[in-house]
């Protein structure tokens, strides 16, 4: 019963969301701010992480192709491929469900316990558009940017890996790159990154929204809704390479 419970408190949070608009210029200036703090705040890690992903299968891919008759520019087409479909939308959302959507779960439920929240709604404003859908649709502008940009510093990190550790020099890498390359496959990889931020946000929002309590159940409100959210990616990320690919 709880879990029913809490599809329905959820499914309600997002139909309550679309009721009743405010005026746009407020929500506007809300969503730009997070805008910056989801895609801006969240930018260095990404590129962090991309770059050494991509080295790491660059060195692995090498380590375990040794026989003489594989091309090395297969190398270049495998770390494309996992970086494209896999690494860059699917474990950056992870990563980024921890800092983003901690933060989400956070904010709300310290407004929740404060009474801010409450003070919002006695003064007529719908707190559900205010708060939830600003960060809701800058997450699913931004996150899918953040996978593109984690895409591009993965490969350029194999590239970068493979070139200093004398693998693989530059130009077969890049004939590697172009060779047999799918457009489809980036397509797929954007069509996870808008699930996934889908996730990424409105999972912490609803956990953050209907926290009760104090100080504690904001920690534990946090701790959950990041546990939840790398569960549905992971579920999603299943669901959507069984129909898709």
């Amino acid at each position: 019963m709880g879990l029913l419970s809490d599809i329905g408190r959820f499914l309600l949070m997002l139909k309550g969301m679309f009721k009743r608009p405010e005026k746009a210029s407020m929500y506007w200036k809300e969503l730009m701010h997070q805008c910056v703090e989801i895609g801006i705040g969240s930018l260095g890690i990404v590129a962090i992480i991309s770059v050494f992903i991509g080295a790491v299968s660059t060195i692995q891919t090498a380590y375990q192709l040794v026989s003489p008759l594989v091309p090395l520019t297969t190398i270049a087409q495998i770390v494309r491929d996992t970086v494209i479909l896999e690494f860059a939308p699917t474990l950056v959302c992870i990563v980024l469900a921890g800092v983003a959507g901690s933060r989400i779960a956070s904010e709300l439920g310290n407004m929740r316990v404060s009474e801010q929240i409450d003070a919002l709604e006695i003064m007529g404003i719908n707190t559900k558009t205010y708060l939830i859908l600003p960060k809701i649709a800058a997450a699913m502008l931004m996150i899918p940017l953040l996978v593109m940009i984690a895409m591009a510093l993965g490969i350029w990190g194999g590239r970068l890996a493979g070139t200093a550790a004398g693998i693989i020099s530059p130009n077969i890498f890049d004939k590697g790159l172009a060779a047999d390359f799918l457009p489809y496959n980036v397509f797929f990889a954007l069509v996870k990154g808008y699930v996934f931020s889908f996730i990424i946000s409105s999972v912490p929002a609803y956990y953050g929204y209907y926290v009760r309590g104090g100080a504690l159940e904001i920690g534990r409100a946090s701790t959950k809704a990041v546990v939840v959210s790398c569960v549905l990616i992971l579920f999603a990320d299943y669901i959507l390479s069984a129909l898709l690919l």
